[in-house]
């Protein structure tokens, strides 16, 4: 499955669901899923967001004590950053190949990330800024410091964190917003008082921010 014959977007396992709707301008959904899940976890998520989006989901290919990761980590909260930036640049290939495969528009992506998948989400925008139009980072975390930032003027993220969650630090939130905002992106924050799990106020307020890009 490595083989370099091997087209890269049959590298993931993934689900593909075309959209529904005909009009072309509807985004396709990149969803990933958090650390244990797979490929189905976030097909519900993606269609409450925005139905009859197409929806891209890929498995992580990482496993971590049997569960699958879209990148490895030396401890809870301490990426391996090498790791990280070598599967944020394979996903990105992976999206532009499945881009072709399936027909969607490749300038019109945007990804639905929660925990670890909002964390590769967040690494893609800082280092493959051309393969999203914006992003939903749920429960996310900084990836990394980057000397030079790149250029999200373009970019939109909704970043959707809890006030009292024990895996993310506010001040991580805080840094990340810092670090978009400084590239140009235009961020949007919501804060709730919850911890790392999802609740409908995550799906209420990332739905209407969906809603309302241009």
């Amino acid at each position: 499955m490595n083989s370099k014959n091997v087209p890269t977007f049959t590298d993931f396992v993934h689900r593909f669901v075309p959209a529904q709707s005909q009009e072309g301008t509807t985004p396709t959904l990149l969803l990933l899923h958090g650390t244990g899940g797979n490929e189905e976890d976030l097909l519900d998520l993606g269609q409450m967001l925005l139905p009859g989006a197409a929806f891209l989901s890929p498995r992580g290919k990482v496993l971590e004590n049997g569960m699958p990761r879209f990148f490895r980590r030396l401890a809870e909260g301490v990426f391996d950053v090498e790791d990280l930036k070598q599967r944020t640049h394979e996903l990105a290939d992976f999206v532009q190949s499945a881009s072709e495969v399936y027909h969607f528009d490749p300038t019109n992506v945007i990804a639905v990330g929660y925990s670890n998948g909002a964390n590769i989400a967040a690494s893609m925008l800082l280092l493959r800024p051309d393969i999203l139009r914006g992003a939903i980072l749920l429960r996310p975390m900084v990836p990394f410091a980057l000397e030079k930032l790149p250029d999200l003027s373009k970019t939109s993220v909704f970043i959707s964190a809890g006030r009292f969650d024990p895996i993310v630090p506010t001040a991580q939130t805080e840094q990340l917003v810092q670090v978009l905002q400084q590239s140009g992106a235009t961020v949007t924050t919501h804060w709730l008082n919850g911890g790392h799990g999802l609740s409908h106020e995550d799906v209420r307020t990332a739905k209407a921010w969906l809603n309302q890009l241009p």
